[in-house]
């Protein structure tokens, strides 16, 4: 079912790397900034007293804490390491194998849903960013409006992100013929290079360079005052301490965290009304630890032995991934190493992206080329595309806005260095799962375009690229025999992540507009977990401005 490759031929493809780089003149990595204010937990004080502390260094919390840091005294404390110990690993070339690197100091940790879908999150300074692949667009202007944002300052926090990382990618064959193909398929207008979430087929932003240099949330740490910020990696924030009276609300006082040696240390806010807790670490990591620290569902945190501080029904719900459902095509030709550059924006709100000349087997569950030889046995696949190369291959992937399907988050102990159980509920709702028969209608349409006819082989058909997918040990989901006739059972049963998953904060439920959590004082929450729905085509965009904007709320809220 399908066609053989060379899965398993990396030191190959290192080679083609080296010589694509050499032949453009790329260099491999750029020289790290030095940041004096970020060591590692070991070297923390025992006590310390902070403005703000913010949890969570990722895609949010390092532009908010940078921000804030030019009128109060901030300390970030990050889970993970630094990106900038080993610049290689986050080149372009790397994405999949950093991605997929489930080392103990990786930067990206892995879980499956209960959906049976693999996930990862990043334990990273930088976060999301650092391992993502790039793509930077801004929110619909409905996101905005949802949660009472000022357009102006949106736009100017978007353009305090776009100066210090984002870049215009040079487009080259294969994302043309893809380019050309939404057209073709009437995604269109073609509308040129533009941040601006419009209907139609655009070139995006990209935190990649035009060397292959990946610039994250941790560069816009170069705003920050280097005399009023600390930042501690290797930083595990266990729980949120609260001070507690009978008849007031609950009132955060300071976290306590460990270092990488299992030392203990805690930080406190400064005395005053204005000092605040702001945890930023992420839509699994902030829910997780409200409750671990007593705020939840009190059934739940009961049954493990935490003390309620608030009974907040409301924390973990609402959890919701952008369901990826694709096509890998094989090329008849060599294709470019390329991540998403161009999506294409249907007027029913699918968004097609797509990636070439990667070893696309790295995605599989397993991760062993074995799984893929299972595509071997088909009689319909053609001798070219057999002989094929690993990296000769296109993937055109789509997702669609929401979505409306929504699971839950619960913690499974009390420690916070495992995985809560998470359930997103793919396609529960029935109109997600029609928005996805009608993306990969869109992708089919795309790969029989005329503009794309010379990256696909003339004797593979559409049904044997929907049979090599649904051979493909991309979840953990049981396979049905319609999957590859029926498209809702091929979304079903192929559906993967596309790594846009939000909720169990969510804004008019846990926190309220200023991002504060209800029912507590001196506590907000600032990330992703707050989405209702993943804005635009990429939330990271949104993220880095939502951080910086929220930090220029806070400040001037401070009179500063």
């Amino acid at each position: 079912m399908g066609f053989k490759y060379a899965w398993s031929s990396w030191s190959l493809l290192v080679l083609v790397f080296a010589a694509e780089f050499a032949l453009h003149g790329f260099s491999y990595g750029e020289k790290a900034p030095n940041y004096s204010f970020i060591q590692e937990a070991t070297s923390a004080p025992i006590v310390s007293f902070y403005d703000y502390i913010v949890i969570g260094g990722g895609t949010a919390g390092c532009p908010l804490a940078a921000t804030l840091s030019r009128n109060a005294n901030v300390l970030v404390l990050e889970r993970g390491g630094s990106p900038y110990v080993n610049t290689t690993k986050i080149r372009k070339e790397n994405f999949l194998s950093t991605l997929t690197d489930r080392s103990p100091d990786s930067f990206s940790e892995a879980f499956i849903s209960e959906d049976g879908v693999a996930n990862d999150r990043p334990r990273v300074l930088g976060g999301g960013t650092v391992i993502n692949a790039g793509f930077y667009s801004h929110a619909e202007t409905s996101f905005l409006k949802q949660n009472g944002m000022d357009e102006a300052l949106a736009n100017d926090s978007y353009e305090w992100v776009e100066r210090k990382l984002v870049h215009k990618p040079v487009v080259l064959q294969w994302q043309s013929a893809v380019t050309d193909g939404l057209l073709e398929a009437g995604v269109v207008p073609n509308n040129g290079f533009t941040y601006d979430h419009i209907n139609g087929t655009k070139i995006g932003g990209s935190i990649l360079d035009g060397n292959g240099n990946r610039h994250t949330a941790a560069d816009l740490l170069e705003y920050a005052d280097p005399k009023r910020i600390k930042v501690y990696l290797h930083a595990v924030v266990h729980n949120i301490v609260f001070t507690t009276k009978v008849g007031s609300r609950p009132k955060a006082q300071g976290v306590i965290f460990y270092d990488a040696k299992g030392a203990r240390h805690t930080a406190f806010l400064k005395s005053g009304s204005r000092s605040e807790i702001i945890s930023s670490a992420g839509a699994i990591g902030s829910p997780q630890l409200l409750m671990l620290s007593g705020i939840g569902p009190a059934p739940q945190l009961e049954a493990l032995g935490i003390k309620v501080v608030l009974n907040q029904t409301l924390v973990g719900q609402g959890m919701a991934d952008n369901p990826l459902n694709g096509l890998i095509i094989p090329s008849p030709v060599p294709v470019e190493l390329s991540l998403p550059e161009i999506v294409g924006i249907t007027e029913l709100s699918n968004y097609i992206e797509s990636a070439s000349g990667f070893d696309f087997s790295a995605l599989s569950v397993a991760q062993s080329p074995a799984n893929f030889n299972q595509v071997e046995k088909s009689p319909m696949a053609s001798q070219e595309a057999m002989d094929n190369s690993p990296t000769n291959l296109g993937f055109i992937v789509e997702k669609f806005n929401g979505p409306i399907s929504e699971g839950y988050l619960e913690l499974q102990s009390t420690n916070v260095s495992d995985n809560p159980k998470v359930r997103f509920n793919y396609f529960q709702a029935p109109e997600d799962l029609r928005k996805c028969v009608q993306g990969v209608k869109t992708i089919i349409n795309v790969v029989n375009s005329k503009s794309y006819s010379r990256f696909r082989y003339s004797n593979t058909t559409t049904q044997d690229l929907l049979n090599m997918m649904a051979s493909m040990s991309v979840n953990l989901r049981p396979r049905h025999p319609n999957s590859t006739v029926s498209l809702e059972q091929y979304c079903i049963d192929t559906v993967m992540t596309f790594w846009h998953y939000h909720g169990g904060c969510q804004v008019g439920k846990v926190v309220d507009r200023d991002y504060k959590v209800f029912g507590v004082d001196r506590l907000r929450v600032i990330d992703g977990s707050t989405f209702n729905f993943s804005p635009g085509t990429n939330p990271q965009a949104t993220l880095m401005m939502l951080g910086r904007y929220m930090g220029r709320r806070i400040l001037q809220s401070r009179g500063k």
